[in-house]
């Protein structure tokens, strides 16, 4: 069979191994649609943070039942989607029903090898049966779980501000799901075209370009007094810094996107405000669950979110289009 291989960062090798044979508790998948997140990017380009050089990329994965290898509640053909996260089951985290955050997490993509191959012998407890939605709706699940993952670590009250930076595949994804949860989200970006479309088809009440006046325009929307909520969807330094700017007192403060190194925070400007700095990694199978829930009643808007798509065997020489900053992606996806 034929794997895609990222040999160093800005290098992706077309090459070919053998069909892995399922181990005891496995299901053999045959790949049918794999999304491109940020993480493959930063990879590429060699600033992604937990990351190892050579490596299969891929953990927005979209299969078919190959071989049930004996598993039962599968069969041929099933559609299934895959939980891309290996926990422990047993470490402090594990126990809290917090696998998203396994002290010794793997991630398919990311720690170990993902998707980006014809085929690949996942652990059944990592399998979820859906064959009521289509297989682009099935590859996008994940990065959808990220977003709503944060959501619910942010405990919106409705009718709550919420200022959402970034407006990239999980930016829109806390957008959508913000909205949804009854927040008047401002989303804030530096390319007008995604925060038009945060605005026209996920929810955005505000739209505000990032910039020096951005602190000045958060206060005027909000009268003031700021935003209870803030969180970051960039992973990037500046914005990652700057939050506290925008943020209410008594607020809370969500880095969902990762920036590899160190941030400096104002520490005066967060205790005066009694603000609580809070991450979100990941996700969980309640997510994953909720989050299939949400796609089968067609609450999310897949068709203005799934941008660009080429075939597998295309996927190299679109990749590094598909990383340019003038390339208006905001999902990319390869068919198998």
């Amino acid at each position: 069979m034929h794997y895609i291989v990222c040999e160093t960062p800005g290098k992706l090798v077309l090459t070919e191994k053998e069909v892995p044979v399922p181990q005891p508790g496995e299901v053999l998948v045959r790949i049918k649609k794999v999304g491109i997140c940020g993480t493959d990017i930063h990879a590429f380009a060699g600033n992604q943070a937990f990351f190892t050089y050579p490596r299969i990329l891929g953990h927005e994965v979209a299969g078919e039942v190959a071989d049930p290898n004996g598993q039962a509640g599968f069969n041929p053909g099933d559609k299934v989607a895959i939980i891309p996260y290996v926990s422990c089951g047993s470490c402090i985290a594990c126990r809290a029903g917090k696998t998203n955050c396994c002290s010794t997490l793997k991630v398919y993509g990311v720690h170990t090898d993902g998707g980006m191959q014809e085929y690949f012998s996942f652990p059944a407890e990592l399998l979820l049966p859906a064959p009521d939605l289509s297989l682009e709706e099935i590859a996008i699940i994940e990065p959808l779980c990220i977003g709503y993952h944060a959501v619910q670590r942010a405990q919106f009250t409705p009718g709550e501000t919420v200022l959402i930076m970034g407006c990239g595949p999980i930016g829109l994804a806390m957008i959508r799901f913000a909205a949804l949860e009854g927040a008047r989200v401002i989303a804030v970006d530096v390319n007008a075209q995604r925060l038009e479309k945060a605005r026209s088809h996920f929810g955005a009440a505000e739209i505000l370009v990032a910039g020096e006046s951005l602190a000045n325009q958060v206060s005027e929307l909000t009268g003031g007094e700021l935003c209870p909520v803030v969180m970051d969807a960039t992973g990037n330094k500046q914005a990652l810094e700057s939050g506290l700017k925008y943020l209410a007192h008594g607020g809370r403060y969500l880095l969902v996107g990762l920036y590899k190194g160190d941030l400096a925070i104002n520490h005066p400007t967060l205790h005066a405000k009694e603000g609580a700095v809070m991450s979100s990694r990941n996700a969980t199978k309640n997510d994953f669950a909720a989050v299939m829930e949400l796609l089968r009643t067609k609450q999310f808007p897949v068709e203005a979110y799934v941008t660009h798509e080429a075939r597998f065997d295309e996927m190299i020489s679109k990749f590094g289009h598909w990383t340019q900053a003038d390339s208006q992606v905001i999902k990319a996806m390869v068919s198998f």
